[in-house]
């Protein structure tokens, strides 16, 4: 780092390029998750040179994904680097991802030359354009003295506030371009741009009010907590006050799963002690979540019962989806902290208290444990769980083996699940849990992905030898597009319509192709013995274990239900 604040000093004249690396340093970028083409090799020959290493997936897809693993996992933004045209629109699906799970992404599409721009040139594509809706910003770079500033904001805007992804497009002559006016940039002031990170003392003391007066209250905890930095002080919170708490899918792990006042994720696979105490409190408090649909699937019915405070960075969420009483724009972190403040005693609901923990402990998530004709995914998840003592980052494509994961894996700490939230994308898992493991080389990292999923961004795994990952894959082979499959069984008169899979690759060959260890288990009887003698194993692999073809996720709440009216509780 020494010699390049000399080489900096000493050198007189920067190419577009090189002030790009200039600028991603200042903003300590620790890596690129990147594809290089045509408009973007004068930056990777820039790159040459550089002391940030390219990370060359096998695809911009499998570049964007890998980025949002490890901005999930750190909380700092990923970035990416792609070429213009094909390059940019691989990354459109991911960065639609990463705004809907509102996780800070800086993406670096290259594009044509300023002079043919809009006349149809070779890998030309509308970047622009076809992004607007789903990024908090995006640039077109025109001028090679902006682009200092285009960087330090893109950083600013994705990282404030509600995190989120933001391109920059740099037209290739940009790149080329070379200037001698190298210049600090200001602290970002954006007049359409200032996020509220401070609550209102009013509403706040509005909430704590009715909270004095609740005799069933629930903590409702999303991811806006960590994002936050906010986790020791929810639970903090929850200490002081011993408030039942539900999580969403994202929230997992902000409170350990071993804390009495857990009663599991809510919603559409949520447990039967969160759904009935969303269904019955008096009052609601939301920190961090929006109240998405999954959680929410009947909102004129939601919370029929309860004073509802919403607490969001984002003051679109509140109030989009479910009516809020207290509505309360800010920073989690800094809302907790002034909860924590207020002087009041802690609430006695000691019957409701007692209730919440009795559901729990009846209907907990249960499947067949007597079934062993087959291997039952939930006790695969669960193994592995007491395996890791659940203090694994736990990556996961999208699908039932998704729903299984937040089931029965004990989740203990912020930022721990890494999944694809609300877009729902399959062939996250792989190249997400490539992702964290650059971003924690020395945690264990582990991926749930399905054999649907798998054969979506599989040729990931040819990085993994290249830079020594010791990622574990569990591949939960159904033969089928399970979730597809179970809603055809259970909604579509059992006609299974294009989700079942009559041929597969030899998931093994494939992996032992890309020089990954594969182990395949499939007997019901040895399969535990023979996880853990697997995961005895140092390096990348790829376990494939063959489950039951015909199994669901349960609970349930059909779509469109209110969540007390869940399906397949055992005992009801």
């Amino acid at each position: 780092m020494e010699n390049r604040q000399i080489k900096d000093e000493a050198q007189q004249s920067y190419s577009g390029a090189q002030l790009l690396l200039r600028c991603l340093g200042q903003q300590d970028v620790e890596m690129i998750f990147g594809y290089p083409g045509g408009a973007v090799l004068p930056i990777y020959d820039a790159l040459y040179d550089a002391e940030i290493p390219n990370i060359l997936t096998r695809h911009e897809q499998g570049a964007v994904h890998a980025a949002q693993g490890y901005a999930k996992s750190t909380g700092k933004p990923g970035v990416v680097l792609v070429t213009s045209g094909p390059g940019a629109t691989n990354v459109v699906t991911g960065i639609a991802d990463a705004m809907a799970d509102s996780t800070p992404l800086v993406v670096i599409t290259g594009q044509v030359a300023s002079p043919v721009i809009g006349k149809d040139a070779f890998q030309e594509a509308d970047i622009l354009g076809i992004t607007l809706p789903i990024t908090k910003h995006n640039y077109q770079v025109r001028c090679i003295e902006d682009l200092e500033q285009t960087v330090a904001e893109a950083f600013h805007i994705a990282t404030t506030g509600r995190k989120g992804p933001v391109v920059i497009d740099l037209p290739k002559d940009m790149t080329l371009a070379v200037t001698d006016q190298v210049r600090e940039v200001a602290p970002i002031q954006i007049e359409s741009y200032q996020p509220n990170v401070n609550p209102s003392e009013g509403q706040i003391n509005k909430l704590m009010a009715q909270l004095q007066k609740a005799s069933c209250p629930v903590l409702l905890v999303g991811a806006g907590v960590t994002a936050a930095g906010g986790e020791e002080l929810f639970r903090a919170f929850v200490d002081k006050y011993h408030i039942p708490t539900v999580s969403t899918l994202l929230g997992l792990g902000v409170l350990p799963n071993g804390a009495p006042e857990f009663l599991g994720m809510g919603g559409m696979h949520g447990s039967y002690a969160a759904n009935m105490a969303l269904a019955e409190c008096d009052f609601l408090l939301n920190i961090g979540s929006r109240f998405d649909d999954r959680l929410a699937s009947c909102p004129p019915e939601f919370a029929p019962h309860a004073t509802i405070a919403h607490i969001d960075i984002d003051p679109a969420e509140i109030g989009k989806v479910i009516d809020t009483d207290i509505p309360i724009v800010g920073d989690a972190k800094v809302a907790l902290e002034k909860l924590l403040a207020y002087p009041y005693q802690p609430i006695q609901m000691t019957l409701w208290q007692e209730l919440c923990q009795q559901r729990k402990n009846s209907y907990p998530f249960t499947f067949d444990r007597e079934n062993t004709d087959e291997i039952k995914p939930q006790r695969l998840i669960e193994k592995i769980g007491e395996m890791t003592k659940g203090q694994a980052y736990v990556a996961t494509d999208v699908g039932q083996h998704q729903m299984w994961v937040a089931q029965y894996y004990p989740f203990n700490f912020g930022r721990q699940i890494i999944t694809s939230g609300g877009l729902g994308t399959m062939g996250y898992g792989i190249p997400a849990g490539i992702g964290v493991q650059f971003a924690h080389p020395d945690k264990e990292v582990i991926v749930f992905v399905g054999d649907g999923g798998f054969q979506m961004t599989n040729q990931e795994l040819a990085i993994l030898n290249e830079f020594q990952l010791n990622v574990k894959f569990i591949l939960i082979n159904n033969s089928s597009l399970g979730m597809v499959r179970q809603w055809q069984e259970s909604f579509h008169g059992n006609r299974r319509s294009a989700s079942v899979f009559t041929n597969h690759p030899d998931f093994i060959k494939l992996a032992e192709a890309y020089g990954i260890k594969g182990t395949k288990l499939s007997n019901p009887a040895t399969f535990e013995a023979e996880l853990e003698e697997a995961f005895t194993y140092k390096g990348p692999q790829l376990i494939e274990v063959v489950v039951s073809s015909s199994e669901h996720v349960l609970p349930m709440i059909p779509s469109g239900m209110p969540n007390h009216k869940m399906i397949g509780v055992k005992g009801q």
